[in-house]
């Protein structure tokens, strides 16, 4: 795929990509517009299915309304309210770590720089360019599995790392939709573009795919 195949591709993709759900994190930061809530349910989302995130962001946030809330909590109470997701007693020990540095250092404000995001314990590119996309409004471009194994297998890249993806995608795709990328490439990954026998049957865009990788497909 090339950068020009890309820019057609991607309208293609974004209206087959309408039929399907997004991320709870994105749909809610859309709605909401919170950084706080984007930070703290993308440190519950990780390892974590997406029903099982909103449920449990929606239940610690009907509590902790914002950021002093939360750091007045007991991590036995973060974690009777975020369990069952993933690693329940990590994630509240990080919550309220995080939660504490960020009223001491940060006037209770979610840092908007990337710098001082990833100095946030437990807090890596993806979720600090979630924050800034989705919380800030910031071009960004969140890579998780799906936005690291799609533009490799398109061919649009090559490249070995979520790292070396961001910095590879913010050479060959217009800044203006970097922070579309992550809802999208997230939706169409686990509808369509699935990472063991993707379903190149309905894909709307396989005209345009090397396929890089594919051994079995549907």
């Amino acid at each position: 795929m090339t950068k020009k195949d890309f820019i057609n591709a991607w309208g293609i993709l974004k209206q087959q990509v309408k039929g399907f759900d997004i991320p709870w994190v994105e749909a809610d930061a859309k709605e909401k517009k919170d950084p706080f809530r984007v930070l703290i349910s993308c440190i519950i989302s990780l390892r974590t299915k997406d029903n099982v995130t909103e449920m449990v962001s929606e239940r610690l946030f009907a509590v902790a309304k914002d950021i002093n809330d939360l750091s007045r909590m007991s991590e036995r109470d973060i974690e009777r309210l975020i369990y069952p997701t993933g690693f329940y007693k990590r994630k509240a020990k990080v919550i309220k770590e995080i939660c504490d540095v960020i009223i001491k250092d940060y006037n209770g404000q979610v840092p908007n720089t990337i710098d001082s995001l990833l100095k946030l314990k437990g807090v890596g590119r993806k979720t600090a360019n979630l924050v800034l996309s989705l919380g800030y409004g910031q071009d960004a471009i969140c890579v998780d599995t799906h936005v690291h194994r799609i533009p490799n297998r398109w061919g649009l890249i090559n490249t070995k790392t979520p790292k070396d993806t961001e910095f590879a995608l913010s050479k060959v795709i217009p800044k203006k939709i970097w922070k579309e990328v992550n809802g999208y490439l997230v939706s169409f990954g686990q509808n369509i573009c699935k990472p063991v026998s993707p379903v190149c049957s309905r894909c709307s865009i396989s005209l345009f795919c090397k396929r890089i990788g594919v051994n079995r497909s549907r």
